[in-house]
């Protein structure tokens, strides 16, 4: 879709005014849009089946929900509406990502918002990053599947009308990063990093170095495909899950590890946002960048709303399939 962004400015709208009584229009960002809800009414957005159970799981773990969740097109919401239900039908889940994402999965065991392991596997340990909370202030997946009996993990990334996965906040103007261009010359940033790398020079600006690259290491495909660093202008997100995947691959706290992106398929904006590094379809491009004990893989929204279509024989999940139809056009 060639603007899917503003056709879910449209939808989302429409949903709203079809399915919450307060039309008073929400603000993020100090604008005010038709498909952001006050504040206050955030739980507005989710499936009825959630609205209980999904607040008291953030408080018990102590989960920082994102900010926009007030937000109609929040990726968080979604990922909470289209994913969290399952906690409750693991199998389900377990024979679709058997499916889709790697053979090796049996079993579902846990389903985590907003994902981070505990000391020493944490992201300030493993990453170099403040410390934070579970969604707020550090590398934190946006749900996560512990699989066969804790013996593997699955780490998502959930997205739906966002154009990318961000640029590097190395390269923010706020951080005084002298020379951005330098991450736009791959040799020198992979073969001098320290030296090239804005993120290992933080210390003494009084914030901590980032230890992402201690993880990193590039294929002969990825050397001879990418132009310049993939965090630098779009994949940030990207980088750093898969930095923390290998972190947590090498430190053996897996038996395997998989970096995973959860994407709707109609936007293709985001599919397509890594072209300047040279990868014409993140989806296809990102799994051949790098040498490394971590796999890579994708599924879309659209495949788990047909999954659940098909396999829901019994209709137990006939009112979420209703709802998440028509709240996301599937």
């Amino acid at each position: 879709m060639e603007d899917f962004d503003q056709y879910m400015n449209d939808y989302q709208t429409q949903w709203r005014c079809d399915h919450v009584e307060n039309q008073v229009d929400g603000e993020q960002r100090g604008k005010r849009y038709p498909w952001i809800l006050p504040r206050e009414l955030w739980q507005e957005g989710l499936w009825q089946g959630i609205r209980d159970n999904l607040p008291v799981y953030l408080e018990d773990k102590k989960v920082q929900k994102h900010d926009g969740v007030h937000n109609l097109k929040s990726s968080w919401m979604q990922c909470a509406n289209l994913y969290f239900p399952f906690r409750n039908n693991k199998e389900m889940l377990a024979d679709f990502l058997h499916e889709h994402v790697s053979s090796l999965i049996q079993t579902v065991d846990e389903i985590e918002l907003e994902w981070a392991g505990d000391p020493p596997l944490d992201p300030t340990t493993l990453l170099g990053e403040p410390h934070g909370q579970r969604g707020k202030n550090q590398t934190s997946p946006d749900i996560a599947f512990i699989v066969n009996g804790g013996k593997g993990i699955v780490l998502t990334e959930n997205k739906f009308t966002e154009h990318s996965f961000y640029a590097c906040s190395g390269r923010k103007t706020q951080y005084h990063n002298p020379d951005i261009k330098r991450c736009l010359e791959l040799d020198k940033v992979y073969n001098d990093t320290s030296n090239q790398c804005y993120m290992l020079q933080w210390a003494c600006k009084g914030r901590t170095n980032r230890k992402y690259w201690d993880y990193i290491r590039f294929s002969p495909a990825g050397l001879e495909t990418l132009k310049y660093c993939p965090a630098a202008t779009a994949g940030y997100q990207l980088f750093r899950q898969q930095a923390l995947a290998e972190a947590l691959a090498q430190k053996n706290a897996y038996e395997f590890v998989v970096s995973c992106v959860a994407h709707d398929e109609r936007n293709r904006t985001l599919i397509e946002c890594l072209k300047g590094t040279g990868i014409q379809d993140f989806t296809k491009g990102w799994r051949s960048l790098f040498d490394g004990k971590t796999k890579f893989a994708t599924f879309t929204h659209q495949q788990w709303v047909a999954w659940v279509q098909e396999h829901d024989s019994k209709g137990q999940h006939k009112d979420w399939l209703e709802y998440v139809r028509k709240r996301y056009g599937f």
